[in-house]
């Protein structure tokens, strides 16, 4: 550590998780998601693919781009000014949404790629951002720091979340007499408050990350301009991957952490698409569905972070991918007609309660368990590789790191989007995750993590 932190400047740290996780929440997981694959674009397969499409485009670009910018970062010293680029990047796509009309199959192209150029934004600032991570606290407390932040970001998107509901369904929140039209007069007819929530996420945005910018320190500025950074970050960058062989440790973790974290990525974000596509869930249903996921995943994420400090990383990790990998074999195993693949079950009726089918209370139930264990996954998986960075070098790593992430990210939504459409079934397209998480949890198990004191 340069310097020590106070604990304004972590919370602080922390609460840009709680700015982003929005965009994460109600955007590509649960409201806005599922809006454009099984409305605007109106057919659930076409859709599925659609939105694979969003998800494995901005997985390319971001794969390309961020172990290039962190290590131009570590170059070039402050990273709050190449957070704040990518942060204005996000909210601009956020702000297009409210453009993605129904009906409309001529902006399903526009609206995709703003989709892309949104999560490129969200992805590239949150690598800068973490990168910062080792320079704040210690690395024995890391583990809490960030699972404080990715509890907080819970947070965030079950406030989001309820906000949603609350506009959706007035009455329940006793905000008004009844529920014939959302709150501020939004149009149902147009889809205005599934519209609403990209414009509203990045409004979210822009309140709530001025914390970290204002409080939390940032690397000294370096006394070379920012071509020379560019250069010189680029250089060793390169460097720094042909050096990975002296490294084999951490090279091993960032291979198992590329396949588990798309396999992660994909059953999160293809979730709410899926349970739309197979139970006819409506906005409200999926807002719900996502409180309830969200309730869980908020304890997962503090526990994940006091395990991680107390039981390691790669432990916590290993615990995580065990129970995801659970849920989503039982979250496949659920049809419209069938739970566990082969067992039987009344045909959905169209008038039933809230998840008042064993279908949807099967799907429920694995689901809550993929919420619970997502939290600790992400959190400890961030912490590891602040513990294997060298500390000249969490830049790059941090980079890297992203690239393992997103390096394979394109060829999960690919894949599901390939075998969506040749299948014509949701359920196989999603079922191919599998394939990454368990590869995932079987290289984890190559990684040493170090010592508790960092060496």
């Amino acid at each position: 550590m340069n310097r020590p932190t106070s604990r304004l400047g972590q919370v602080s740290w922390a609460m840009f998780d709680w700015a982003n996780q929005p965009f994460f929440t109600v955007v590509t997981t649960f409201i806005f998601a599922p809006y454009f694959a099984n409305v605007m674009v109106g057919d659930p397969v076409a859709g599925q693919s659609a939105w694979a499409f969003t998800q494995a485009a901005s997985g390319v670009i971001i794969a390309l781009l961020s172990p290039f910018l962190g290590a131009m970062a570590d170059a070039g010293g402050p990273r709050k000014p190449y957070i704040f680029t990518f942060q204005v990047v996000l909210a601009l796509g956020c702000a297009a949404l409210w453009f993605a009309y129904p009906g409309r199959p001529d902006l399903v192209g526009p609206i995709a790629w703003a989709v892309v150029v949104a999560t490129i934004g969200a992805e590239i600032s949150i690598v800068l951002n973490n990168a910062q991570l080792p320079s704040i606290v210690p690395r024995d407390r890391m583990g809490r720091l960030s699972g404080l932040g990715w509890g907080l970001g819970y947070v965030g998107g079950l406030v989001a979340l309820l906000t949603v509901l609350a506009v959706s369904k007035p009455s329940m929140f006793g905000l008004a007499a009844d529920d014939s039209r959302p709150l501020f007069g939004l149009d149902p007819a147009t889809n205005e408050l599934e519209r609403l929530v990209g414009p509203a996420s990045a409004l979210w945005l822009a309140l709530f990350v001025l914390p970290m910018f204002l409080f939390t320190p940032d690397a000294p500025r370096g006394k070379i301009s920012i071509m020379a950074a560019a250069r010189e970050g680029g250089a060793k960058l390169v460097g720094t991957l042909r050096q990975l062989g002296k490294h084999r440790n951490a090279a091993t973790y960032l291979v198992a952490f590329m396949l588990y974290n798309d396999g992660l990525a994909a059953i999160i974000a293809f979730g709410g698409v899926y349970a739309s596509a197979t139970f006819g869930w409506s906005t409200v249903t999926l807002g719900i569905f996502g409180i309830v996921l969200t309730l869980f995943a908020i304890p997962g994420a503090f526990l994940g972070g006091w395990l991680d400090d107390r039981l390691g990383s790669k432990r916590t990790v290993q615990f995580a991918i065990a129970g995801v990998i659970v849920a989503t074999v039982g979250i496949v195993g659920v049809t419209a007609n069938a739970v566990f693949y082969v067992v039987d079950a009344k045909p959905l009726a169209a008038n039933r309660a809230l998840f008042g089918s064993t279908q949807e209370l099967v799907f429920m139930a694995f689901a809550l368990l993929l919420g619970f264990c997502m939290g600790p996954m992400q959190a400890a998986s961030r912490t590891l590789v602040g513990r294997l960075a060298p500390s000249s070098m969490t830049g790059e790593f941090f980079g890297l790191f992203a690239l393992s992430g997103r390096a394979t990210a394109w060829m999960a939504p690919l894949s599901i989007g390939i075998l969506t459409a040749t299948t014509g079934s949701n359920r196989v397209g999603v079922a191919v995750v599998l394939v990454f998480l368990v590869a995932g949890f079987l290289v984890l198990m190559r990684v040493r993590e170090p010592e508790r004191d960092g060496v």
